[in-house]
This record gives C-alpha cells, sequence and structure tokens, in this order.
C-alpha cells in the first residue's frame, strides 16, 4: 500500500511516498480502507516538530512513527477478534493528535479511536469535522458562556474558528470574527454578527469590549488582547504564545487579576467526537473543505497549509 512517510523532522520536503506493508488487527484494532484524511494543523506539528513539546511526545531526535497522519474516514475492511462495535463494510472516522499513521491506503485502529459516520456524511465531510472541531469544543467548554455575552473568534475561517463558530451559533451569544477579505461571505454565512477583515483592520483595536476573546490561529497575545476584553474577561489561544507565556498566565491570573487566560488543555474524544456527531446529524455543523488533494500531491497539500492561509480543511483523497 502507499503510504505518506518522513524519518525526520522538516517541511513538506521531508516527506515522500512509499510502498509498505499492509497492516494486521491486533485484537483490539479494526483495519480501515481509507477514504479521506485531512492535512491539519497537528498534522504539521508531527511533521516539523514544531513547537518543541512536540519531540518530546513523539521522539527527540527524530519521530519514533514515521508514517503522518491523525485523522481518517474509511470503510472497515477487518477487526480484531476483541472488537464489538465495528463489522466489515460499516463507514468509520477517528482523530488522535498524536498521530494514527493514517495518511496510507490502510490504517489500523484502535477501538476506542473509531466511530460509525452519520449517514447523511460523506467521506470528505467526515474527515473535515475531526480536528478542528475537536479542539474548538475544548475551546467552547471550558467557560460558561451565557445568553447575550460578547465573544470575539480571531482566525474564524479555519478549521478551529470556522467550527467554534457554528458551535457559539448554538447559544444566544453576540458573535464578532475576524477574517480574510475573501471570506467575509462565507463568514457571514456561518452566523458571524460582525466581521472585522484582519487585512485592513487591528482587532484589537477596537472600541467594542468582550467576554471572549478566543485566538484560534495563535497569532495575538494576551497582552494586546487585553484592551479590548470586559473586567472579568477571558483569553484562549490555539498556541503556547511566546516563551510559552499562556501558561504561565494561566496559572498566574487563576490567583492574581481580573481579566484571566485559560489553557484550553483538549477534552477526551470520548467527549468530544460524540458532541460533534450529534451537531453533524443534526445538521447544525457542516465543515468547511477548502482544497482537495490526491496522496501522490501530499507534500502540496502539507506546503500550503504550512503557509497558513487555508480555509477550514484541506482533504487527501484516496
Amino acid at each position: 500500500m502507499n503510504t505518506a512517510i518522513r524519518r525526520q523532522y522538516g517541511n513538506q520536503n521531508a516527506i515522500s511516498i512509499e510502498n509498505s506493508e499492509k497492516p494486521v488487527p491486533k485484537p483490539t484494532e479494526i483495519l480501515v480502507k481509507v477514504r479521506a484524511t485531512t492535512v491539519n494543523r497537528t498534522d504539521c506539528a508531527n511533521l516539523t516538530g514544531k513547537p518543541f513539546i512536540m519531540k518530546l511526545m513523539l521522539g527527540l531526535s527524530k519521530p519514533k512513527r514515521i508514517i503522518l497522519g491523525t485523522d481518517f474516514s474509511g470503510e472497515v475492511v477487518e477487526t480484531g477478534p476483541s472488537v464489538k462495535s465495528f463489522s466489515p463494510g460499516q463507514r468509520v472516522f477517528g482523530f488522535f493528535d498524536m498521530g494514527l499513521e493514517s495518511q496510507a491506503e490502510y490504517v489500523c485502529v484502535k477501538e476506542e479511536f473509531v466511530h460509525h459516520i452519520p449517514e447523511s456524511i460523506d467521506f470528505k465531510s467526515a474527515a473535515a469535522s475531526l480536528e478542528g472541531a475537536h479542539y474548538a469544543y475544548s475551546f467552547n467548554h471550558y467557560n460558561e458562556i451565557k445568553s447575550g455575552q460578547s465573544v470575539l473568534i480571531n482566525g474564524a475561517s479555519g478549521a478551529i474558528g470556522s467550527a467554534l463558530l457554528q458551535f457559539l451559533r448554538q447559544d444566544e451569544v453576540k458573535i464578532t470574527a475576524t477574517c480574510h477579505t475573501k471570506n467575509i461571505t462565507l463568514i457571514e454565512s456561518l452566523g458571524a454578527d460582525k466581521i472585522i477583515d484582519y487585512s485592513k483592520e487591528d482587532f484589537t483595536k477596537e472600541n467594542e469590549r468582550y467576554d471572549f476573546v478566543f485566538d484560534t490561529v495563535g497569532k495575538s497575545t494576551f497582552g494586546a488582547c487585553k484592551p479590548i476584553m470586559k473586567e472579568k474577561g477571558i483569553y484562549i489561544s490555539s498556541e503556547l504564545g511566546p516563551n510559552a507565556e499562556n501558561i504561565f498566565y494561566a496559572l498566574k491570573s487563576k490567583v492574581y487579576g481580573d481579566k484571566k487566560v485559560i489553557f484550553p488543555v483538549p477534552f477526551s474524544m470520548k467527549k468530544t467526537i460524540p458532541y460533534i456527531i450529534q451537531l453533524l446529524e443534526t445538521g447544525k455543523f457542516k465543515p468547511l473543505i477548502d482544497r482537495e488533494y490526491n496522496l501522490d500531491q501530499i507534500d502540496e497539500a502539507y506546503k500550503y497549509v504550512l503557509s497558513g492561509q487555508k480555509t477550514g480543511n484541506v482533504i487527501i483523497n484516496y
């Protein structure tokens, strides 16, 4: 089978497409014929080993797992003898941020990371509904958001931001979103009440004050956002911040200061994926898909995602 492999940390040039043996499922594993995966920010962190904390988890000098991929959608081919919830032919999807080795034609996955795809959802949308939405759940559910509050989402057109916007739309809150000029109509369609074009305006210079500032692209800082936060306002970023400052601020603000930082350690996928499935089934969440590539073009897909310009999700078809 064809697989996307990198043996050393690096950019898209570190990736090669190689022929590997089809894996055999262990007793608690499921063999899946992959139909679609995404290239996402987590994949890019696994490819580059950045931030440095990734190397502590994946391998200090080089990655322990050489096949790329953190998510998948596809069909069950075979199950291990201990698997009870799945059978051949069923449509399934799954995500694990430390890597599933899923950017391949077949993947073996532990039963705990596998979920049934809702009937109305195709393979591409299923794959696109995982990584960004998983992190968006954590942004949303670490907070007690109340009706009438005001929220700013920086980076509303990304995978996390576009999912978070749709999740927050379930509540009666006022949502301001930042995006590029090209995505204004799209973000309006997802339910933003106000849009700031970041190519023309600096959202941190706004006169409006917000109960929550969600920096889903990690391109701002707590210090820059404090002036637009209300008293007891909360700041959350998808990144550690300069010199990992967001971890420090999260600890400090538990004791000092009215304006706080929350560091969104991801919730268990046993919580996030069922929530995502529920919204997919009811049509309240539709993941955005930007571009599609074939497996033999995966280096181009990584190059595009690493550029930071993607809208929603980038799909790899198999």
